[in-house]
């Protein structure tokens, strides 16, 4: 039976860290037993290490993929193909030790990987975190094992399920100006507390799609919810997978009025501030304080669509 066509795979600039890929996902030979036998002697590895975050291992930015027969011992899961069509697999096991390279996570990294190594490392850790979270059935309580490739886990009845990926909402809500004039309203979670270097990051507003709602509707409820603003307009952005450990953000702008008094919900957001564009450029630059407490005020982890739809804003 021949492949069917697949769509031209290509770098994708101005996307969100995350959702860059080349990764051709092949899912038409996740059944094919004795092609996937025959394509695991000739693929590459990436192993990450789960209970360690979900660690790689990293050489000058660029993701270190291993012979099966370098790999540790495993069950390993079939990932796709990469564009010369050399057949990719993940395995979740202890990193090996390699000279040159370092270990980091999808967080660390993602923003700094190409376009072809966030594709793998997004996949790996997302499928790795399902399996993880899988080992029984929640319909049967029967221990579950892998099949079709890793893509899917049945229990001991029959029973079969399938990755699940939880949609989320991000939103950066903003006043509409263009250039230094304009401002965006970013939020610190109550239950984050102080970044390593003694900090406080702010970030887009976010939350979890509810069930029978819209992602629209979640961007609107979760901004009343969390610091009482209503919105004015409200522009989708982009989305990408933040498998940690298994979620879809999906990336909006919105418009609301920056006189609307603030009412924040203290189980949510504990502060929540206007910042000018170059409030957020110095942010960026590492070189913002608190104008009350003198503490710095940092944005989120490059790799995060929370910074690129920052970034995107204020680019205008």
């Amino acid at each position: 039976m021949s492949a069917p066509e697949q769509p031209d795979l290509h770098e994708q600039p101005g996307s969100p860290p995350l959702a860059r890929t080349t990764l051709d996902r092949a899912a038409h030979h996740r059944t094919d037993e004795a092609w996937l036998s025959e394509a695991w002697n000739r693929g590459l590895v990436l192993v990450v290490d789960l209970s360690k975050g979900g660690r790689a291992l990293v050489k000058e930015d660029t993701l270190v993929l291993l012979a099966p027969a370098e790999a540790p011992e495993g069950e390993h899961w079939f990932l796709g193909e990469d564009r010369d069509g050399t057949p990719l697999w993940t395995i979740d096991a202890a990193l090996p030790e390699i000279e040159g390279a370092r270990a980091a996570t999808l967080r660390d990294v993602g923003h700094l990987l190409s376009d072809r190594d966030a594709g793998i490392f997004t996949t790996a850790a997302a499928l790795g975190n399902w399996h993880r979270s899988h080992k029984f059935s929640p319909r049967t309580g029967q221990p579950t094992k892998a099949i079709e490739a890793g893509w899917a886990r049945v229990d001991e009845d029959g029973n079969t399920m399938w990755p699940r990926t939880d949609p989320a909402m991000i939103v950066l809500v903003h006043d509409g100006r263009p250039g230094p004039e304009g401002r965006c309203l970013l939020g610190h979670n109550a239950t984050w507390g102080a970044a390593p270097d003694g900090g406080l990051r702010f970030s887009c507003l976010a939350g979890y799609v509810e069930p029978g709602e819209s992602a629209e509707a979640s961007v609107v409820r979760e901004v009343g919810e969390e610091v009482g603003l209503r919105l004015k307009t409200l522009r989708y952005a982009g989305s990408q997978s933040w498998p940690f450990p298994g979620s879809l953000m999906l990336g909006y702008h919105a418009t609301a009025d920056p006189d609307q008094p603030l009412t924040l919900d203290p189980a949510e957001i504990d502060e929540a501030h206007w910042f000018s564009r170059e409030d957020i450029a110095k942010m960026i630059a590492g070189d913002y304080q608190h104008p009350e407490t003198g503490v710095r005020m940092g944005l989120p982890m490059p790799s995060s669509i929370a910074f690129y739809l920052i970034e995107s804003w204020l680019a205008v």
